[in-house]
């Protein structure tokens, strides 16, 4: 057995790797720096985990998605693998100590947040760890050509120039060909290097439901499958509704989003995950990091706007190799609504820059200040207090952060710290010059370990119970500690985050590109067609549509859609048909009878009539007033 697998056994227990983590592994023991491209659930972390654990040194992780990154933390810590964290949730001095734990502390992983990289504390600490990787997670988020594009990844290349020789693995699950030659190119990859496995999915079935009542069509279908699975829904309001819909008829549903507090998502989750709820009802916060097998089905109430984010969504089902569903609901509405949303994502420049200021404003930053500065931020708040409407601040911030002036992080759930800042001596002559304090102090040094070398999560709730005390004494006790300067304690706080990059300009100084406005509203229209297409096509097998637009030409039908089961009822391949329909298309530029038609067409007779049928059926083909059939594609 080689130390890789050796690895994956004592820490995650399994005697195999899946496919393409181990070439992936490989390649970059080699030297060789390393993108790899895994469809959801391929299991990309096992691939940085194991090599850096198998190597000397210490593992950068950068990645944008700040409940992935506590998650993963979390879940090392659990195997006893030391891992650290650091974003703008964290205070100043939080980061300090984080950082120097990094540099003496023996750790194996540290997880940055991209905005963090260009800070000068981080750049010197990072001069003096020993790395024997930077992994660059979500890696799509370098490119301008990315459904994400983030321009803190861009300071990624800087990285090389502190870690002459350091291999960089990125990683990512969607991208199609353009933008992974452009993220190879922006992480300055000295030689083209992609590892990828196809994105197939042999036992998922993509189906489309075109339903105008979709209550209805989604409890018959819950009440008639068997299993676990998740329903998406684009609001939070839509999915407790949703979710209380299903439940009135008996389906063990329950619902999740990023607006709970972190105690209530765990146990929505927990129960879940055991089997507890069947259905859970979920935003796009819902499923980062989550590997539950079984899903049997993933329904997606609404379309999401791209493929990229359909695509991984709905690969959380059937990762344990047998057959799930991934099913669309799709009506007219929702393709008005995708339409209008373009134009609702792209706010007036104008209004952006009256945005812009307003924020500096609500922050009292003063022109050519407020660069490195990070603040808590209620979006809620600065709408009602400007009277903006919140999609068009929450729109015009993704702009902003795009052009680089801030960065706008997902609402963080962070948990109470602590941390001793005394020396274990000085603490316990404050113990006896503090009696009244002693009691409170042995039991937080009862409860939690750690609490000297760094920040340690910890639960006033818990502390009041075994203390016997109030929460509100509790929180009197820390709040003096930290005031005696003995800890720093950092209270629980769930909101957004503002993290300046530049300093504030003067309005007249404020430019929005013409690449970073009009080209990225066209780019977002050609991935709301492309969900458009998707959802509407009914000629094409699913699958082929999802694995073309990734880059896959060379697929076959899946022979599971919705668009292969209709086409096998009429004996024809999808590639038969779109022959034969092309056929009809071209011939019926010029409107012609059904006899005539058919005499033009090359072929058998009873699978032209078959194809011909079908195309007026659906609406492709209409017969006029004077008997000659035309072709009008809606």
């Amino acid at each position: 057995m080689n130390k890789f697998r050796q690895i994956l056994a004592q820490y995650w227990g399994y005697s195999e790797f899946r496919p393409l983590q181990l070439d992936i592994i490989e390649s970059v023991a080699s030297g060789k720096d390393t993108l790899g491209l895994m469809p959801t659930g391929g299991g990309k972390s096992i691939t940085f985990q194991v090599y850096s654990l198998s190597e000397e040194g210490i593992c950068i992780v950068i990645t944008p998605l700040i409940a992935l990154m506590k998650d993963q933390v979390q879940n090392l810590q659990k195997k006893e693998i030391k891992a650290l964290k650091i974003h703008s949730g964290m205070s100043p001095f939080e980061i300090k100590v984080t950082l120097d734990n990094a540099v003496w502390g023996d750790y194996k992983f540290l997880y940055v947040s991209p905005e963090r990289l260009s800070s000068e504390l981080f750049r010197d600490r990072l001069q003096k760890m020993k790395v024997n990787l930077v992994t660059i997670d979500e890696a799509h988020c370098i490119s301008q050509w990315g459904y994400d594009f983030r321009p803190s990844y861009m300071n990624i290349i800087g990285l090389r120039e502190i870690l002459p020789g350091v291999k960089f693995l990125a990683l990512t699950a969607t991208a199609t060909p353009k933008v992974t030659k452009d993220i190879q190119e922006k992480l300055g990859f000295s030689k083209p290097n992609v590892l990828k496995m196809s994105f197939s999915r042999e036992n998922l079935s993509y189906l489309v439901r075109l339903r105008e009542n979709k209550p209805a069509y989604l409890l018959e279908t819950l009440k008639k499958v068997k299993g676990s699975g998740i329903v998406y829904s684009r609001s939070r309001k839509g999915t407790r509704e949703l979710a209380a819909e299903l439940k009135k008829y008996g389906i063990s549903a329950d619902y999740y989003h990023a607006g709970l507090s972190n105690a209530v998502r765990s146990e929505k989750q927990d129960e879940w995950l055991s089997g507890k709820t069947r259905v859970i009802v979920s935003t796009n916060a819902f499923g980062m990091g989550i590997d539950k097998p079984d899903v049997r089905f993933v329904v997606h109430y609404e379309p999401p706007d791209s493929l990229e984010a359909y695509f991984q969504e709905a690969g959380r089902a059937g990762r344990d190799g047998k057959k799930a569903a991934a099913v669309l609901l799709f009506n007219n509405a929702d393709k008005t609504r995708l339409k209008k949303h373009v134009t609702t994502a792209f706010p007036e420049p104008g209004a952006i820059k009256k945005i812009y200021n307003a924020l500096c404003n609500y922050f009292q930053i003063a022109v050519g200040f407020g660069k490195g500065q990070v603040y808590e931020f209620s979006l809620q708040g600065f709408a009602q207090a400007y009277k903006f409407q919140q999609a068009q601040v929450y729109n015009s911030l993704k702009i902003l952060q795009r052009e680089g002036y801030l960065e706008f992080t997902e609402e963080i759930d962070s948990p109470s710290r602590l941390y001793f800042t005394v020396s274990r001596d000085d603490l316990y002559k404050f113990q006896v010059e503090n009696a009244s304090l002693d009691g409170f102090i042995k039991l937080v040094l009862r409860s939690y370990t750690g609490l000297f070398s760094g920040y340690v999560a910890v639960d006033e709730d818990l502390l009041a119970r075994r203390a016997g005390l109030s929460q509100e004494k509790v929180y009197m006790f820390l709040k003096h500690l930290r005031k005696s300067k003995i800890l720093d304690y950092v209270p629980r706080s769930q909101t957004p985050f503002i993290y300046f990059s530049k300093e504030r300009i003067s309005i007249d100084r404020l430019k929005i590109t013409k690449e970073n406005y009009d080209y990225r509203k066209k780019d977002f229209l050609n991935r709301v067609e492309a969900v458009i297409h998707y959802a509407t096509s009914n000629t094409t097998c699913r699958s082929r549509l999802l694995l073309e637009y990734f880059g896959e030409t060379d697929s076959s039908d899946c022979g599971t859609c919705d668009v292969c089961r209709s086409l096998t009822n009429m004996e024809l391949s999808s590639f038969e048909f779109s022959e034969i329909s092309n056929q009809v298309r071209k011939l019926l530029e010029t409107p012609c009878a059904y006899e005539t038609l058919l005499l033009k067409l090359k072929g058998n007779r009873d699978k032209m009539m078959e194809v011909v049928k079908w195309l007026t059926d659906n609406g492709k083909i209409v017969l006029r007033v004077d008997k000659k059939l035309e072709w009008k594609e809606k």
